[in-house]
């Protein structure tokens, strides 16, 4: 079985700026609406799960903003014609067939960690992980891998996606996948306004790598070469530890819907009419194709 974890709002936000310039004969913007459904229709094809969920943020977590008051303070606000888009993407998700989920106070990714572990305790079950959350590379192991269709990532021009497992994660991370997390706590994430503590990611792999982990490498300080490193380390100590708990994920979480109940099951007449008021041509066309072959195909397993 093959579990698909969608991260919702980062391809949302890549779809609205992907397309740039799309709407309705209303004048009601389109473009987020149409990439996003264009994707996970693309990521169905390339995967073929049988089940599926896509996740969405629902405010802070807690523990996070306690530690850091300036945690992703620095994001810019959703842009304005977004907003509706959102919504009726939420809308649309389950008429795609997948199953929105999310928990007051809690982000996505931390969501999709739970999952991850959770369908890897079973036995022969596969995880994909679509997103380009940095902390949820951690999980990357036999059982999990990234999903991508990110050019630098394709191992040929030809290929359509990727799928990033233990080697390719460790080649670009320049360390094990449950090592990235050590990596962070040193380089920072200016995306999530983690501070760094003045070190490049490449310098902190390196350090990570020859000492095999951050408290080997704060235990041993005394033997990292340069001097200007072992300075940095010792001034940021407390920095250093509290970044590696902020880049932890929360994966003991209760799953809000069991992973049998994540079957990929498309509504494809509702899904039909509700991207008839988008005015969708050709998009509109594929779908009607596929569910007009799909239940020809569901009456000739009936006679």
């Amino acid at each position: 079985m093959k579990l698909l974890l969608i991260d919702g709002h980062y391809y949302v936000y890549r779809s609205f700026f992907a397309i740039p310039n799309l709407s309705n004969s209303k004048g009601e913007p389109t473009n987020a609406i149409f990439g996003f459904t264009k994707t996970l229709r693309l990521m169905v094809k390339h995967l073929q799960p049988e089940l599926g969920a896509v996740f969405w943020d629902e405010g802070m977590p807690e523990r996070r903003v306690k530690l850091q008051p300036a945690y992703k303070e620095t994001r810019k606000e959703m842009p304005k014609p977004m907003v509706p888009q959102l919504d009726f993407i939420q809308e649309l998700t389950p008429l795609l067939g997948f199953r929105n989920i999310s928990l007051p106070n809690t982000e996505a990714d931390d969501l999709m960690g739970c999952y991850a572990i959770a369908a890897c305790k079973r036995a022969e079950m596969e995880v994909v992980l679509a997103t380009n959350d940095k902390d949820l590379y951690q999980l990357v192991g036999p059982c999990v891998k990234v999903y991508t269709t990110a050019k630098t990532e394709l191992a040929s021009p030809k290929d359509a996606f990727a799928l990033l497992g233990e080697d390719r994660v460790s080649a670009k991370w320049e360390v094990p996948p449950n090592l990235i997390g050590d990596v962070l706590a040193l380089a920072g994430d200016s995306v999530d306004n983690i501070p760094g503590v003045g070190l490049g990611r490449k310098t902190a792999a390196a350090l990570i790598s020859e000492f095999g982990g951050i408290e080997s490498l704060l235990t041993n300080i005394d033997k990292v070469k340069s001097a200007r490193t072992r300075e940095k380390l010792i001034n940021s100590r407390d920095q250093i530890l509290e970044n590696r708990k902020m880049v932890d994920l929360d994966c003991d979480l209760e799953l809000p819907v069991p992973i049998d109940e994540l079957r990929i099951e498309p509504d494809y007449p509702n899904l039909i009419r509700r991207l008839e008021q988008c005015e969708f041509k050709s998009l509109l066309q594929e779908i009607r194709d596929e569910a007009a072959r799909i239940g020809s195909d569901a009456q000739r397993n009936l006679l």
